[in-house]
């Protein structure tokens, strides 16, 4: 079955793409949100034209694991995006997440700076990652 991973953002949401045979999640693009309807609608459409069946979405844990605003955003977001596309949508703790992806660009010899939607898109990748790795182990 084919996955979206998505990193949802105030500014930008990237997502990635992966499968559950394969077990591999690959940035696929980054979005701009200028509302939940625009950019959901942009989802369900990105979802039905990649064979997607199911959607796993970035829940902004704090480092003790607490929920703050920007989780309770990220969930009714994925909320709302379950219901358009009537596919089963997962959160996954993203926590640290931008920090590791902006560490994998400056590896790669890419300055984060200048590409901002590039850490967003690997963001995605890193939590749908997340996702099929403990998917493969529960």
């Amino acid at each position: 079955m084919r996955i979206l991973g998505i990193d949802f953002g105030e500014r930008r949401i990237g997502v990635a793409i992966g499968d559950t045979e394969g077990g591999l999640a690959l940035p696929l693009t980054t979005l701009v949100r200028t509302s939940d309807a625009s950019v959901i609608r942009e989802l369900v459409e990105l979802a039905a034209s990649e064979s997607v069946g199911a959607l796993v979405v970035g829940e902004p844990r704090r480092l003790d694991g607490s929920r703050g605003q920007a989780a309770e955003r990220a969930t009714a977001f994925a909320r709302k995006l379950a219901t358009a596309s009537s596919l089963p949508c997962r959160l996954v703790d993203e926590a640290l997440t931008s920090v590791e992806a902006k560490e994998r660009l400056r590896t790669a010899g890419v300055d984060p700076r200048r590409h901002p939607e590039r850490i967003d898109s690997l963001a995605a990748q890193i939590i749908l990652q997340e996702a099929l790795d403990h998917g493969r182990e529960g």
